[in-house]
């Protein structure tokens, strides 16, 4: 039996829509001679809906969405939607075909942790489900069922599976694609069962959607693998040996990406669908001369075309004349429009103003973030008058310690590279530049700075990156102690002071715009500490610090 992986990029809440797309993937397998159409995780109505979920309107269009699936498909379907049974809502997989509902599985395991919330909208089901098809019994589970749940594998060898298909809608994050095969690979030899991993491709908000689908053998051998990041109809064929075992034997198989790759590939999806899906003809942003956003420009060239990418350059009384030249120059190798606003004038009229107000105060952070909120309005403007989505181009070491002007260059509708340390834009620049020409070499290798101040660098302010970055990770990624971070070798005043910065910055981050997550923990839905914190990780036996 040859059976078919729709690795295809769904819109959220466009029940029709994705119904049309499906039938058009139904059909295309159909003429490939596949029998069985696999989709991914709630294929219906695109994953995640969150509280769409809650409402009748939306589950009735799925309902109507599904009969309509079922009677207008071609071969046998199995979908994956949201289905009321019983007085419940279940996240279930369900064979169609012939105008009807052959069977549904209900998922297992409901994830409610990071960026998953299953539990606050779904029940869990309890039952298994083999099918019947082409001669062949076919187990089916969803997503977190084969992460956490072996006795749902369990249970569909006891009733006869002799090959597993998982529905997913598995987020990508760096080093994601190694980890799903490695656990399948162990979970084939385990149960000496084919697995077949159908997953979800596209941009949803903050969530990138890699696709990679791929099976595995009883062996635990790859069979095949769809590419990253792109649509795809993934064939795969279904075959006796001579001992009467199913084996799986697969078409093209996709060299897996490197890191960089894979993040540079997160990043044009994540901002290509938020564009596309919520109808913005195309993006703006400030180019300062500065890694981040030479980054962010060229991301936004290749993802879009350079003719829907503007960038407006700015420069203050502080901007060197070599980040004017090195702004224009990342334009023109890119061939994306340039506009010159030099906001000269417009600091000089803020400050006149502000005068009198000011008097016997020396300049400082305001006068450096009237600047940022300058350029912000000048953003703002251009994005209101030609529609274009306005691109912040702050980054995770920025975001984390809150070294970003709220209003001013944290405005924005999308912040694409929110979720990459410093570290790792200069290694993404890098990469970017070994596949075509795209930002200077001087870029690369000046002192970064904010130039809102004669002189000033980015690391007047804070550690060095390398070792900011390290402590962001510990801290913030994977929940370290100060006590932990400092005996990994960093000073107990440095990594204090950064600890106290990240929760200082909590209400910046909570006006932030969203963008692409590729880290395991991204500032968001990931994270979600309070604002009004008292905790304090620094003092010593988590004593409480004396209240005003």
């Amino acid at each position: 039996m040859r059976i078919a992986i729709a690795q295809c990029n769904l819109w959220v809440g466009d029940v029709a829509g994705n119904v049309r797309r499906l039938l058009r993937e139904a059909g295309a397998a159909r003429e490939a001679g596949a029998e069985l159409l696999i989709t991914p995780e709630l294929a219906l109505c695109g994953y995640p809906p969150e509280d769409l979920l809650l409402r009748d309107d939306f589950l009735d269009c799925c309902a109507t969405g599904l009969e309509d699936l079922a009677r207008r498909t071609p071969l046998p379907l199995l979908v994956g939607h949201p289905q009321r049974h019983g007085g419940a809502l279940f996240n279930a997989a369900s064979l169609v075909q012939e105008g009807r509902i052959v069977a549904s599985y209900h998922k297992h395991c409901l994830p409610n942790y990071r960026v998953f919330d299953e539990l606050r909208y779904f029940r869990a089901g309890q039952q298994a489900v083999v099918l019947p098809l082409g001669g062949v019994l076919v187990g089916v589970l969803i997503c977190e069922d084969i992460w956490c749940d072996e006795d749902a594998l369990t249970a569909c060898q006891a009733l006869g599976a002799e090959v597993v298909v998982v529905l997913n809608a598995s987020p990508y994050h760096r080093g994601k694609q190694r980890e799903r095969e490695e656990l399948l690979v162990r979970r084939a030899r385990h149960a000496r069962l084919p697995l077949v991993y159908a997953n979800a491709v596209g941009g949803q908000d903050e969530l990138v959607f890699d696709g990679g689908s791929f099976a595995v053998d009883a062996e635990g051998r790859i069979c095949g693998r769809a590419p990253q990041f792109s649509e795809d109809l993934l064939l795969l064929d279904l075959e006796r040996s001579s001992t009467g075992s199913v084996v799986v034997r697969g078409g093209v198989t996709a060299a897996p990406l490197e890191d960089l790759a894979e993040v540079y590939g997160a990043l044009m999806l994540g901002l290509r669908d938020y564009v596309e899906k919520n109808g913005f003809p195309g993006v703006v942003l400030g180019l300062s001369g500065g890694v981040d956003s030479a980054l962010t420009l060229a991301i936004a060239a290749d993802a879009l075309g350079p003719e829907r990418v503007d960038a407006l350059i700015m420069p203050s009384p502080y901007t060197a004349d070599m980040s004017i030249e090195d702004a224009r120059a990342e334009a023109a190798t890119l061939g994306v429009r340039s506009h010159l606003l030099p906001i000269h004038g417009l600091f000089a009229e803020y400050q006149n103003s502000l005068r009198e107000t000011f008097a016997g105060r020396a300049a400082d952070t305001t006068e450096e973030n009237l600047q940022a909120r300058i350029r912000a309005a000048l953003l703002m403007a251009f994005s209101n008058k030609f529609g274009p989505l306005l691109l912040t181009t702050g980054n995770k070491s920025e975001t984390a310690v809150g070294y970003s002007t709220l209003y001013g260059d944290m405005a924005g509708g999308f912040a694409l590279i929110k979720d990459c340390p410093k570290t790792l834009i200069y290694a993404l620049a890098r990469y970017r530049n070994g596949r075509g020409p795209a930002i200077p070499e001087r870029v690369l290798t000046r002192a970064p700075t904010a130039e809102l101040a004669p002189g000033q660098t980015d690391q007047d302010s804070l550690p060095p990156y390398p070792e900011l970055d390290a402590i962001i990770t510990a801290y913030v990624e994977e929940d370290r102690s100060l006590a932990e971070i400092v005996a990994a070798g960093h000073a107990p005043a440095t990594v204090e002071r950064v600890l106290r910065l990240v929760q200082m910055a909590e209400y910046k981050r909570r006006q932030g715009a969203p963008g692409v997550r590729i880290s395991r923990l991204s500032f968001g839905k990931d994270r979600r500490y309070p604002i009004t914190n008292g905790f304090r990780p620094w003092a010593p036996h988590c004593a409480t610090e004396e209240s005003p």
